[in-house]
This record gives structure tokens, C-alpha cells and sequence, in this order.
């Protein structure tokens, strides 16, 4: 898979999911135009992206396409802190 249709299924996962997991009474849904790409990697046959979107709701996307097997893993993950640590 070519790293443009692999980020393109990403976008619309993360949209996808987004939507569904979103507060219905919200009334708010996003696009693939909502999704943005904060890093990706093709090594080989496989594809890794890490996603996020434009909903101030911590959350962020990582999607891996493994090659051998034509399969995506879809994991989504909330950020509970950001910290500095001094050296």
C-alpha cells in the first residue's frame, strides 16, 4: 500500500471513531478535513501514523499497517499529562 492511500484510510478511521465516540448532545461531527497526520513511517511493506484531530479532547491516533498480513491496528490513546523534566 502506497503511504497516500494507507494516510487516507487513517484520516477517515480517526474521523470514523471520532464521531462515534463523541458526546451526541454536542451535536458536532468532523472530517477527514478535522484529521490531521503528526507523524508517519514506511518501512518496508508496513506503514505506521500517529493522528490526532482538531476536538480539544486529548486524544491521539496510532494506526500500523502490517504488510505481510494486509491488516491495520487502530489504537487510541488519551493524554493524561505533559510534564518537562529538567536535566
Amino acid at each position: 500500500m502506497n503511504e497516500k492511500d494507507f494516510l487516507d484510510i487513517c484520516r477517515k478511521a480517526v474521523a470514523d471513531y471520532t464521531n462515534d465516540h463523541l458526546d451526541k448532545s454536542d451535536n458536532i461531527q468532523i472530517t477527514t478535513d478535522n484529521v490531521f497526520v503528526v507523524w508517519s513511517c514506511k518501512t518496508l511493506q508496513n506503514n505506521k501514523a500517529l493522528l490526532s484531530t482538531t476536538v480539544s479532547d486529548g486524544m491521539y491516533y496510532e494506526l500500523t499497517f502490517n504488510g505481510d498480513k494486509k491488516e491495520i491496528y487502530f489504537d487510541a490513546y488519551k493524554k493524561f499529562e505533559n510534564q518537562c523534566i529538567k536535566l
